[in-house]
């Protein structure tokens, strides 16, 4: 489980941080003093679980919690309050907050709720899980076997953590069009070309195309940079993890992951080249091989 952290009180952070690590609930992927700060992060981390302070500067905990709602962030969030009463606690389990935490911060209150989340959240996965198996096999062999390719690529995406970002979308359609119309593995065309054909999927003027295929472009570097970061973390707390390992020297400079493993240490902005084109020929090549 991921868990990023939003508390303008360094020590919380800190504490709630080493309670994870302790107990081995998961890994912090980040942490913000504050909702402004956090937002974007979260957004682009897209973690399981958001434990966040309740009052803070600028933004308090439940306006940061309807800043991400209203950009599709899909997350837990699990509020920490010093002072908590009964209008607070329906107001936050009114806007999705799963569990509260109280302040002082106890280390088996801490331990407690957050296996409880855990559990729920498997629980709610396991569940889809069945119902996605049901729909699968329910449907004819042909769409079927379209499916077979899209499960692939969602298999991979997933494995780097970025399955529910916005971009991934574009990513699989990206590989779904260049098996439509069968080009080999290298060279690929354009990325121009690529993106504008994705887009004619949805638009139809030129003007429109233009715009959505440009969209398509930044949402895939968006996405293929989370995904780096994702590994990056990954790297930090485990260097022989199996996706780190399988997945960093193929699709990525190792120097640039490295580079970002240093940022995510030293508390820096995640920043990092994004090679699209490699990105885009390695997952194509793997979902070819898978094919054949």
């Amino acid at each position: 489980m991921r868990y990023f952290i939003v508390d303008d009180d360094r020590a919380s952070r800190v504490m709630l941080s080493t309670i994870i690590d302790e107990f081995e609930l998961g890994t912090v992927i980040g942490e913000a003093k504050n909702g402004v700060d956090a937002i974007p992060q979260i957004l682009m981390m897209q973690p399981e679980f958001v434990l966040i302070d309740l009052l803070m500067p600028h933004l308090d905990g439940i306006e940061t919690i309807e800043h991400l709602h209203q950009n599709g962030f899909e997350g837990s969030f699990i509020m920490i309050s010093q002072v908590v009463n009964k209008e607070m606690v329906a107001e936050g389990y009114e806007k999705g907050i799963e569990f509260f935490i109280h302040k002082p911060i106890n280390k088996v209150e801490v331990q407690m709720v957050l296996k409880r989340t855990e559990e729920k959240h498997r629980l709610k996965n396991s569940i889809m899980a069945i119902r996605q198996s049901l729909t699968n096999f329910e449907v004819p062999d042909v769409k079927n076997m379209k499916k077979t390719t899209r499960d692939h690529i969602q298999s991979i995406l997933n494995d780097m953590g970025i399955v529910g970002e916005v971009g991934s979308e574009d990513i699989i359609q990206i590989i779904e069009q260049l098996l439509i119309e069968k080009h080999k593995i290298a060279p690929l065309p354009p990325l121009k070309e690529i993106y504008e054909k994705v887009a004619m999927l949805t638009k139809n003027t030129p003007d429109d195309v233009l715009k959505e295929s440009k969209a398509i472009e930044q949402r895939v570097r968006r996405t293929i940079l989370a995904s780096m970061i994702n590994l990056a973390n990954l790297g930090i707390v485990d260097y022989t993890n199996s996706e780190f390992e399988y997945y960093t020297p193929r699709y990525f400079d190792l120097t640039d992951i490295r580079y970002l493993m240093q940022q995510i240490e030293n508390n820096d902005q995640r920043k990092a080249k994004v090679n699209i084109k490699k990105f885009i020929q390695v997952l194509y090549s793997e979902i070819i091989s898978k094919a054949d």
